[in-house]
């Protein structure tokens, strides 16, 4: 079994993208929090969330999402890579998607027959 609990294919995905960008592990400082939300007794005293910082750039990334702390890392370090993409200017997924509604609906123009 890898670093997360992933399939390998999406750890090697994003492992690959932290190279690609210079993200190093010792470049991350790694804090272990408690969520907040449900769970019941067992957030209460177990810290499953996760908050990244990287220190180069300062960004921080904070993800409770999972109720595993394995999943949490997972997710956070793919929530940094997004973020220090906008940082740098690249364009993420999400905004390539978003200039794509952008364009289609630009081509339907409403004429006023008046």
């Amino acid at each position: 079994m890898g670093k997360f609990p992933v399939t390998e294919k999406k750890e090697r995905e994003l492992l690959d993208e932290m190279q690609k960008l210079g993200i190093k592990e010792s470049d991350i400082e790694e804090k272990f929090i408690r969520c907040s939300g449900r769970g019941g007794q067992k957030l209460n005293k177990a810290s499953t969330g996760v908050y990244l910082k990287h220190k180069p750039t300062g960004l921080e990334v904070k993800c409770t999402k999972e109720r595993s702390q394995g999943l949490n890392r997972f997710f956070a370090r793919r929530m940094l890579v997004e973020k220090l993409k906008e940082y740098l200017g690249i364009p993420t997924e999400k905004q390539k998607e978003i200039e794509k509604i952008r364009k289609k609906k630009g081509k339907y123009h409403r004429y006023s027959l008046g």
